[in-house]
């Protein structure tokens, strides 16, 4: 028990630390107007898909029940279609420093959408856990210089961010069941092939338009990265985790992604290591500490479908 819960602690902050860097890419990506956020998500679930088909070639069979289909579209659509397409789009509305702030919010969401979906405890330990890292989080980001975004902000940038937040902790708190009743390959490649499909009515016309002989080398490798590490390995690595920890300490390791940020900052000699980065450090750790110790987090993980 104490390895699994190993296993899904390593392979979740492996998962937002792919994101983390993600970020950077995704908004030198934008910044260079070669590919059309929904293009680009085409591109990864399409990608995804097609990996994690011939990966579950080579593993036993798995049949999966008629009826969670609809349950494993509704996860499609929640948890990989509306949240990579609002942040592909609002990721060249806002500035870096809205964006990391309204990632913030993500682990309280989680929290209030597990307690209503799982009737997952909301413990005095946990929402301090989640505080702590919060204000460790909010602490690192005005402390901090991150690449690139847009001068401004507008409203439907942050709008879309909102979306983007409430989506995947709705996806984090609702289909855990479903999720833990499969294998990650089995349910990924089925994910991905049904987030690709609804992509292409609004796609088709850019994929047709975008001259991909004319994308520098770099935004290609950048590309790569989002289809492989971003999106076929994170998206492993979730539902891995996901089996293992309760909805609400998946979500912490969400504010992995600024001290990410910060150390791609701090390497590239954009910004410095200073004290303020490692007390915000030691709060987002420490607050983690404490919602993976709460009694919620402790408990038997739930098996059963909320419905």
């Amino acid at each position: 028990m104490r390895t699994e819960k190993l296993l899904g602690h390593l392979s979740t902050a492996a998962a937002y630390s792919i994101f983390g860097l993600n970020i950077v890419f995704c908004k030198d990506i934008a910044n260079t107007h070669c590919v059309e956020p929904i293009v680009l998500f085409t591109l990864r679930s399409g990608g995804a898909a097609l990996l994690f088909f011939l990966i579950s070639v080579f593993l036993p069979m798995e049949k999966i029940e008629r009826s969670d289909f609809v349950k494993i579209a509704g996860a499609s659509v929640i948890g990989l279609f509306i949240p990579q397409v609002t942040f592909l789009v609002a990721i060249s509305m806002a500035t870096s420093i809205d964006t990391a702030i309204m990632s913030t919010l993500g682990p309280i969401f989680t929290m209030i959408f597990a307690f209503i979906f799982l009737g997952e405890p909301v413990t005095l330990r946990k929402a301090g856990g989640v505080a702590l890292s919060f204000a460790g989080v909010i602490f690192l980001i005005l402390n901090s210089v991150h690449l690139g975004g847009a001068s401004s902000s507008t409203p439907l940038g942050i709008v879309l961010l909102l979306v983007n937040c409430l989506s995947f902790s709705l996806y984090l708190g609702l289909f855990r069941p479903v999720i833990s009743k499969y294998s990650v390959v089995n349910f990924m490649k089925w994910s991905f092939l049904i987030s690709a499909v609804l992509s292409l009515p609004f796609s088709m016309k850019g994929l047709l338009n975008t001259d991909f002989a004319a994308i520098p080398p770099k935004v290609c490798l950048e590309i790569g990265y989002l289809i492989l590490c971003a999106t076929c390995m994170a998206y492993f690595l979730i539902p891995f985790g996901q089996k293992r920890l309760r909805p609400t300490l998946v979500s912490m390791y969400t504010y992995l992604q600024p001290i990410i940020a910060a150390v791609v900052s701090i390497s590239t000699g954009i910004d410095t290591l200073g004290w303020q980065k490692i007390l915000a450090t030691v709060l987002i750790i420490s607050g983690v500490v404490l919602v993976s110790k709460s009694r919620a987090a402790n408990s038997a993980p739930s098996q059963g479908s909320p419905d």
